[in-house]
């Protein structure tokens, strides 16, 4: 046990000398966390929008205001022809107008009835879609608070509620997937790169013969960066709650359990890349290549896997990244407990013992 607590120290001291390296080690994870949490966001929010009216009346004005103060919307220009509209949106200006009618508030007091276009961007159908749906909800709440919220006969109310993020802060869904990329990062590409770099430097054979067997050797290399992980861990959430306001709903305990598994798995995977790459660079282009996209296309975290073809649906089972996200989720943001996500618990050990015994096993203790 000295002798792989020895071990252990010398990784250690490996990875606090490297400054550089444990500045990315460290701060990796807290720009990422940043980026996505407050610049990569699926909400849509301070698009600038452009008004075309035709009426200038007390009505068309007020709407104006409503939408101009909600924080969907900024303002940028009144038009003063149709002509113009198409200029706003070819030179980018606008993502979408507002367009009034002439006398649209006579029309809407004596005809009871009048009409509102909305041009929008479609270029981009998600935001366009989701701007025109802000819009004509500013215009029914205008509507119902004209008619002082009388309900015509027959009329159906739908009311919407949403569940676990009723603001639908894209921190929510960005959150767990940063952390399930950060950890598989880290902990796969850094442990694949120290074997390699001990292999290039000559170094391995003289681990090789000391007394320790390739299994401590291999956990050796590993506990360090199962402690940094665990760092980048705690940084992730202090972020999370604090900064970007996700809160954690489930257990504390249980998350820092499950990812520790994760932390686990990904650190088999990278000594699986290791038994495999001669260089530091071979290693390095292999992790980029088989877990940051896989983790990016087929863990949920970026697109729904349900919208995927059946075939990348299946293939998406074999990624951890993919469980991992559904347990962080789960526990963090629902605020469920183990009975939720033993599967998903289990299909993680299974990976675990599979990678680190295909790992142990292929480790080469001879390299020539």
């Amino acid at each position: 046990m000295k002798q792989f607590l020895i071990f252990v120290k010398k990784e250690c001291l490996h990875i606090w000398r490297d400054r550089r390296t444990l500045v990315i080690l460290i701060g990796m994870p807290i720009v990422q966390i940043i980026l996505y949490g407050f610049a990569l966001t699926n909400e849509v929010k301070n698009s600038r929008i452009a008004v075309f009216d035709q009426s200038k009346d007390d009505a068309t004005r007020l709407i104006t205001d409503r939408i101009a103060a909600s924080r969907y919307f900024n303002l940028e220009k009144n038009l003063n022809s149709y002509k113009q509209i198409g200029e706003s949106f070819r030179e980018g200006i606008v993502r979408m107008v507002v367009v009034f009618p002439i006398n649209f508030q006579d029309d809407l007091l004596h005809t009871n009835h009048a009409q509102i276009q909305l041009i929008a961007d479609a270029s981009d159908p998600n935001t366009a879609n989701t701007l025109a749906n802000y819009a004509s909800a500013i215009v029914n709440d205008y509507q119902n608070a004209l008619n002082n919220d009388q309900k015509l006969p027959y009329n159906i109310d739908v009311q919407l509620r949403m569940l676990y993020n009723p603001e639908l802060k894209g921190a929510y869904n960005f959150v767990p997937g940063v952390m399930a990329l950060v950890l598989m990062l880290i902990c796969a590409m850094m442990t694949s790169i120290s074997i390699v770099k001990e292999k290039e430097m000559g170094t391995m054979e003289v681990i090789l013969v000391s007394p320790l067997k390739p299994f401590r050797i291999v956990l050796a290399k590993t506990v360090p960066y199962l402690l940094v992980s665990l760092l980048n861990i705690i940084s992730i959430l202090l972020l999370s709650v604090y900064a970007l306001d996700v809160p954690i709903k489930g257990s504390i305990f249980l998350l820092m359990a499950e990812s520790t598994l994760f932390t686990i798995t990904s650190l088999s995977l990278g000594i699986l890349i290791s038994n495999f790459s001669r260089t530091q660079q071979s290693a390095m282009f292999t992790s980029m290549m088989s877990l940051f996209l896989p983790t990016l296309l087929f863990s949920g975290f970026l697109f729904p896997i349900e919208n995927m073809p059946k075939a990348l649906q299946i293939i998406s089972n074999i990624v951890p990244a993919k469980w991992y996200y559904i347990i962080v989720k789960a526990v963090m943001i629902k605020g469920l407990g183990i009975t939720a996500i033993w599967k998903e618990t289990l299909i993680l050990m299974g990976m675990t013992l599979l990678l680190l015994g295909i790992s142990i096993r292929n480790f080469k203790i001879r390299l020539a």
